[in-house]
Order: C-alpha cells, then sequence, then structure tokens
C-alpha cells in the first residue's frame, strides 16, 4: 500500500505567521495517527492528523522526506512543495 501513495509536503501559513508542514496524499491502510505521533516526537513539535492529512506545527519540509523514508515509504513517491 505504501509503494503506491503520491505524498506531498508541502508548507501553510496561518494565523499570526506561524508556519505549518502538511502531508497529504497518505491513503489506504495506513495508520495516520501512529505515523503523526512517530513525527511528533522525531521533530518535538506539536501535531494532528484530521481529513486524511498531517498537520505539523512548524516548517519541517526539507526534514521530511529523510523521515518519511526512514518510516517505510518510497523516496520516488514523496514530493516536496
Amino acid at each position: 500500500a505504501r509503494e503506491q501513495q503520491k505524498i506531498t509536503v508541502k508548507i501553510e501559513k496561518r494565523k499570526f505567521g506561524k508556519k505549518y508542514t502538511v502531508i497529504t496524499g497518505l491513503k489506504g491502510e495506513v495508520n495516520l495517527v501512529d505515523i503523526v505521533k512517530k513525527l511528533k516526537s522525531k521533530f518535538a513539535c506539536g501535531g494532528t492528523a484530521k481529513k486524511g492529512q498531517i498537520e505539523l506545527q512548524g516548517d519541517h519540509k526539507f526534514r521530511m522526506k529523510p523521515a518519511l523514508v526512514e518510516l517505510g515509504f518510497p523516496e520516488e513517491t514523496i514530493e516536496i512543495r
């Protein structure tokens, strides 16, 4: 299931100029809550999983690809915007 996903990582600016890292494209039998828990502890930030996407507080765009590869997602399917 992890090989067929097109994962997109992007940054959104929210209230008060805060930046959020948003990961979309995770579908199938992927446990979002488990992935969020691992990413939050790795990057020492807050975050949530809602509406099929992961939101992490802060700008973690360039550290996200190695972290997702470490969790078992193939590098070719991860797109950084």
